[in-house]
């Protein structure tokens, strides 16, 4: 079973990219998510890199021992919410050895909106580029509307969203199987 660092994009309570990554959980059992809480990790600041804050270090910890990054985000201003972006720079450090360095990673963008967050989706895309992580390019996954695809109590009730999300989950599965050698290998090296 493979490990993954799920990483969302909003802080909202009842966010719909939460519930998104939630339901990609249940419809993808194979797949272990661990979701990280990326609201109470402190602002990178270059100056504090000798001696990193502990939060900077739990989270650079519990992304390092994943098999591969989940992203689920909303879109702001045509980009990822400042939270996200902020993870992101935490566990790119240091240059070279950060925890997120040639991970297979998967994204998901959310909106209410008809266009589920594509601006967002493409930025993340350029900044995972430059930290050589390998992200999945089929399906693409763009979840729009996201007002209309819970009911009350969170639960993904639209069956189309559910077949996409049971296939994209199985798709990611899949890719990281490419990616990640077998457990048994990774204790050899």
């Amino acid at each position: 079973m493979s490990k993954i660092a799920v990483l969302v994009g909003s802080l909202r309570q009842e966010s719909f990219s939460r519930k998104v990554a939630k339901a990609v959980a249940e419809l993808t059992p194979a797949l272990s998510l661990d979701f990280i809480d990326i609201g109470a990790v402190s602002f990178f600041n270059e100056d504090l890199e000798a001696n990193p804050p502990a939060d900077w270090q739990a989270l650079r910890d519990r992304v390092s021992s994943a098999d591969a990054v989940l992203f689920v985000t909303a879109e702001y201003v045509r980009s990822v919410p400042g939270v996200l972006k902020n993870a992101i720079d935490i566990c790119a450090r240091p240059q070279g050895q950060g925890a997120l360095g040639g991970k297979p990673a998967a994204i998901i963008s959310t909106s209410l909106g008809a266009i589920g967050g594509f601006g967002a989706n493409h930025h993340l895309r350029q900044s995972l580029a430059s930290l050589d992580m390998k992200v999945l390019g089929q399906p693409e996954a763009y979840i729009g509307n996201t007002g209309a695809l819970f009911d009350a109590e969170g639960q993904l009730i639209d069956e189309r969203a559910r077949a996409f999300l049971a296939a994209f989950g199985g798709a990611f599965e899949t890719f990281i199987q490419r990616q990640v050698p077998p457990f048994e290998q990774r204790q050899v090296a």
